[in-house]
């Protein structure tokens, strides 16, 4: 009998690690997705997933590295698609939601757009780091198509990730940010300031999109969590966090 336990025990403990998915996801993500892990646990009780949140950037260079996760979620689908020709994955990219990049103040009206920026000299903006986060980059995309890039350089002050460029702002270490829509609508933000929504032209598309790489090759938990993205009550998540969702 005893024996038995310890096999039962042995068995139960190979089926729980089978159900882990490590995944690497994007910063805009972290209120987004820490909804849908906690959904689907509802739905999955058994299921342990842990997500690293960081710029996209940085995980496809950990990823490439060698890095063991099993999904990647990239606020850029350039990310995925060159793990894929890396032969990394083993699923073609899916484009889950387009992110969308704001002002956001607590101290400053940004009603009348990103131009409000030209007037002000001695306050620090935020933003992602341009070397390797979507939204730094489409932030200054941003800031030269309305030819004010030059004058504001100087004040810009970046964060590892979107974020943390958030939280520049909430300390107070910068008194404007150019962020993530799906940051500033969450409830960490989103009694704290007033925003203004970039419009999209003004920039290349965040194309955001997830991958399953190969350590998730005998991974059905990884499987399923992934059809899990496609579901219509994730899809209402990423709304709630103003995501655009593709068809």
């Amino acid at each position: 009998m005893k024996k038995l336990m310890m096999i039962a025990c042995i068995a139960l403990s190979i089926s729980t690690q089978a159900q882990k998915v490590k995944v690497a996801a994007a910063a805009d993500l972290r209120y987004a997705m820490d909804d849908i892990v906690k959904l689907y646990k509802q739905k999955n009780p058994a299921a342990d997933i842990e997500v690293m949140y960081g710029s996209s950037g940085h995980a496809y260079t950990q990823i490439a590295n060698g890095a063991p996760f099993d999904i990647y979620f990239s606020a850029d689908i350039m990310y995925p698609q060159k793990l894929k020709e890396a032969g990394l994955t083993i699923s073609e990219p899916k484009l889950y939601a387009i992110g969308r990049i704001v002002l956001w103040s607590s101290s400053v009206d940004v009603s009348k757009g990103i131009m409000v920026l030209n007037n002000m000299p001695h306050i620090k903006i935020a933003t992602a780091n341009p070397d390797h986060a979507p939204y730094g980059q489409r932030s200054i995309e941003a800031l030269k198509y309305y030819k004010i890039y030059d004058k504001v350089q100087k004040q810009l002050i970046f964060g590892e990730n979107i974020s943390q460029a958030a939280q520049f702002c909430l300390t107070g270490n910068a008194e404007v940010g150019l962020l993530a829509l799906s940051i500033v609508l969450s409830p960490a933000m989103s009694s704290k300031g007033s925003y203004y929504l970039i419009d999209n032209k003004t920039h290349r598309p965040l194309e955001q999109a997830y991958v399953l790489l190969k350590p998730a090759k005998d991974n059905k938990a990884a499987y399923a969590f992934a059809d899990f993205i496609a579901t219509k009550p994730v899809r209402e998540i990423f709304e709630k966090y103003g995501f655009t969702l593709p068809q």
